[in-house]
């Protein structure tokens, strides 16, 4: 089944000395290295052309490429020979692609024997074959195979080993992803969280001598390391950082183990994102999905507070995207062009919250320091915090300074794209305690809004396809589903600009139709819009007499698609319904084409005009504490606050549609949503970035489209405490992927054949702490949802929380009688999970935090 990153847990004392052999230096002598590095952090994509391209490249060009791989970290050969079809599907010859003979240990998908491995690294037939290479790839897997299976047992280097470093020094590439990454650098990390390695290295009591079984029954792992081949001699380098949330685990690492981190910084790199490394220009360079992590320890101490509890103070930490670059020996940053600074020139200005737990907008921590702080006028600092489930844990503080900075851009399309610089970090110790709140001062207003049913038609021909936001131009499975349910490349498509205040989106999206294969001249920007845009001469907010024009009207029933792009809904609510809530000519029209045949289409604002009741502005704590506003300020309440309701254009006829939802943490304001105006019967939507609904109203059914999910809340059985707002039980949460599809009428949930149920087959069987925020590994709903509880055959039930200050909700979510796992490899090898049933009980808490 899955292959799992086994952790070597060699305890490591936070004051023994740091000049044993075990961390000495691999090689000394680094300065005359030619050849380069590809350091990834786990989790590549096949699709994932930037990482792959550029290896090749550095190996010597598809065609010259020899390139070895070390299957020794993993416990098959499955990994190893898929990224040999992958180097073959990039262009690189097969005959020219050799998996080494190189591990310490049998493989189980094979019949031979390859433990006897071990005795050839020292064969002189082995070390030739690696001098002829122009690469070496290390898969991924538990990083301590891969060293032991090339250090002879006194420490010393094998002649399989001395081969690699002397290719490596003459231009040869290395490249590793996962534990194939974790030993490039001189101290390697081998196990341990973030919270694990903040209790050994502010506080180095509990973990110094606590046997390996006393660990396994922790829901925290103490820091590990070991030394590292050394590829890499200028930082620590740590992988998986934002899936598995390890800054707190570098930090911890950094401080104790790096001898010259006034020299370096130490380096974590995302899943299916790579730092590529050139010694001769002495530059890191960021390539992939996501990014790279940076520390500056340089300045970071160890305060001694009141009470003799330490504080970890003055860390600089930066966020790096790919195409920026770094000088890893003047220590500095550089960044495209076309990125623009933030400071002084914040887009966003609103009040976030802390990071928290799985309801917390932009958890993950670059999108957390991008939106919630460095992009954000109104925020100086923010915080998060981590914790077991017995309360012990830690304040982690982000604060702007002198050189703290941001530069943004938009990538693939309309996604946004930041880096970060210089964000300053302390951690200090903190006790958290939970109780039930039996008297809540919060003021909880249920809705006023009342919408009237729009009227159902069982005869619509037409289809939906509902975007959840952030729609990559590279997400062909999202363009080709829209370009073929509007009749193919011959398509005549209508593009409503009315959510933005600029052209941008509504040209980028032609543009992304054109590539896609529909002709330019079939594809029409509609003047439809109440309100004037940026950057041109005519003044659009004329165009709202546009509505009833009798001629656009029959423009648009001569139209096979419509697509609605993003911004704010309201804007396109506004643009299509007369003042007194009727319908215009134009929606009227739209109808007309819907019902008939065509598609209608939208990502974001055009996603949440969708549903009948439209949900427009709230977060999930607002909506959850403070229930619904009858007041709209524009796009900022998008971003938090009690839940904004206004009437949608109501094309889809089975439910409630939210979108952003991963990103912005959505489900709250959902359930609060549902329960107060929703059918219980009917199940609501929430839709991931980069990711598609797609609505076929004839067999009324769903099925995901893109690259995220789509969450279903299931209120069905739900039991609710009138008495006391949001006090809820038996929530049923399920969560779908692409290929997966659902029944809009029966609710049943048809999961992709392809697979294979985790129930009584969980892989995993570990204790699992609370999800408290930032360095809680697995931050998105689904994920954390997948790992911690349905493949997780120790748990029961997991929990999370959300608070500000004093007052919150504990989430409980609970295995029910009807839950199931079900999983896939996706992509490669990345872990593609649904999630069936899964029972969520929300309760008020107050919260204690000293």
């Amino acid at each position: 089944m899955k292959k799992k990153l086994v952790s070597c847990l060699i305890s490591f004392t936070l004051f023994s000395s740091l000049s044993t052999p075990l961390l000495a230096k691999a090689q000394e002598n680094t300065e005359d290295i030619k050849g380069s590095l590809v350091i990834a952090g786990g989790g590549i994509g096949t699709s994932n052309h930037e990482i792959y391209e550029k290896f090749l490249s550095l190996a010597g060009g598809k065609e010259k490429a020899k390139v070895g791989i070390i299957p020794a970290a993993s416990t098959t050969l499955q990994s190893s020979k898929k990224f040999k079809e992958d180097l073959v599907k990039y262009g690189a010859n097969s005959d020219s692609i050799k998996i080494l003979p190189v591990s310490n240990h049998d493989f189980s998908d094979t019949e031979t024997d390859e433990s006897t491995w071990k005795s050839q690294v020292n064969d002189k037939k082995l070390s030739s074959t690696i001098k002829g290479l122009t690469a070496v790839w290390f898969v991924g897997g538990d990083q301590t195979k891969i060293v032991d299976s090339l250090r002879q047992n006194n420490g010393s280097d094998s002649e399989a080993l001395k081969a690699i470093w002397d290719i490596y020094r003459k231009g040869a590439v290395i490249g590793g992803t996962s534990a194939g990454a974790a030993i490039m650098s001189d101290v390697m990390i081998t196990g341990g969280d973030s919270l694990g390695a903040l209790k050994d290295s502010l506080e180095n009591k509990e973990n110094k001598h606590v046997s390996k079984n006393q660990r396994s029954q922790k829901e925290y792992e103490p820091l590990s390391i070991q030394k590292g081949l050394g590829f890499f001699q200028h930082g620590i380098i740590d992988q998986h950082m934002d899936e598995r949330a390890r800054l707190g685990r570098l930090a911890g690492a950094a401080y104790t183990s790096e001898r010259d981190k006034e020299k370096n910084f130490a380096y974590g790199v995302d899943e299916d994102t790579a730092m590529v490394v050139n010694n001769k220009d002495q530059k890191i360079e960021v390539v992939g999905r996501s990014g790279v992590a940076v520390l500056d320890m340089s300045k970071a101490e160890l305060v001694s507070k009141q009470k003799a509890r330490s504080v970890l103070e003055n860390i600089k930490v930066s966020y790096l995207s790919p195409g920026d670059q770094i000088d890893y020996h003047l220590k500095s940053f550089e960044f495209p062009k076309d990125k623009v600074e933030t400071k002084g020139f914040e887009y966003y200005s609103f009040n976030a919250l802390p990071a928290t737990g799985v309801f917390t907008p932009y958890g993950r921590l670059k999108a957390y320091l991008s939106y919630s702080l460095v992009d954000n006028e109104s925020m100086k600092s923010a915080k998060s915090y981590v914790y077991d489930s017995k309360g012990s844990g830690y304040e982690i503080a982000f604060q702007k300074d002198n050189d703290t900075n941001g530069y943004w851009r938009y990538t693939d399309g309309q996604k946004d794209d930041y880096s970060i610089v210089n964000v300053k970090m302390d951690i200090t110790p903190k006790t958290f305690k939970f109780q039930p709140d039996r008297k809540t001062s919060l003021t909880y207003k249920k809705p006023t809004f009342s919408s009237s049913e729009s009227p159902a038609y069982d005869s619509i021909k037409g289809n939906l396809l509902i975007a959840g936001g952030a729609l990559g131009s590279s997400n062909s499975s999202v363009y080709n589903k829209f370009i073929n349910l509007a009749g193919g490349k011959q398509a005549k498509i209508g593009i409503v600009p009315a959510a933005s205040t600029k052209f941008d989106s509504s040209n980028q999206f032609k543009s992304d139709l054109i590539k896609y294969g529909v002709k330019a001249e079939n594809i029409e920007i509609l003047p439809i819009s109440n309100h004037d845009f940026k950057g041109t001469s005519e003044n659009e907010s004329t165009w709202k007499t546009n509505m009833n024009s009798d001629k656009l009207a029959q423009k648009v029933k001569g139209l096979t698609g419509i697509w609605f792009v993003g911004g704010d809904q309201t804007l396109i609510t506004g643009s299509l319904r007369n003042e007194n809530g009727s319908d215009s000519k134009v929606l009227q029209a739209i109808w007309h084409t819907y019902k008939n045949g065509a598609v209608l289409g939208g990502t974001s604002a055009g996603a949440a005009i969708m549903s009948n009741t439209m949900l427009a502005g709230g977060d999930s704590y607002g909506a959850l504490s403070y229930g619904f506003t009858n007041t709209y300020d524009d796009m900022n309440q998008q971003e938090g606050g009690p839940a904004y309701l206004e009437k949608g254009l109501g094309f889809f006829q089975y439910g409630l549609v939210d979108q952003h939802f991963d990103n912005k943490a959505r489900l709250g304001r959902l359930i609060a949503t549902a329960y107060e105006k929703g059918n219980k019967n009917q199940l609501s939507y929430g839709i991931d970035e980069d990711t598609a609904m797609v609505v076929n109203n004839k067999e009324k059914q769903i099925e995901v489209v893109g690259r995220g999910g789509i969450t279903l809340v299931d209120l069905a059985k739900v039991q609710a405490n009138d008495k006391f707002p949001s006090d809820y039980k038996n929530i049923l949460i399920s969560c779908i992927t692409p290929g997966d599809k659902v029944n809009l009428t029966t609710k049943e949930i048809v999961i992709n054949p392809a697979k294979t149920s985790t129930r009584k087959n969980e892989y995993y069987s570990e204790k699992v702490g609370p999800n408290t925020g930032l360095f809680s590994p697995h931050g998105v709903l689904r994920k954390f949802l997948a790992y911690d509880l349905v493949d997780n055959a120790q748990s029961k039930e997991i929990k999370s929380y959300a608070f500000n200050q004093n007052k919150g909700f504990e989430l409980t979510f609970r295995k029910s009688a009807e839950s199931n796992g079900y999983w896939a490899y996706t992509d490669g090898q990345k872990d593609d999970y649904s999630i069936v049933k899964v029972a969520l009980d929300i309760k008020p808490i107050d919260v204690d935090i000293r």
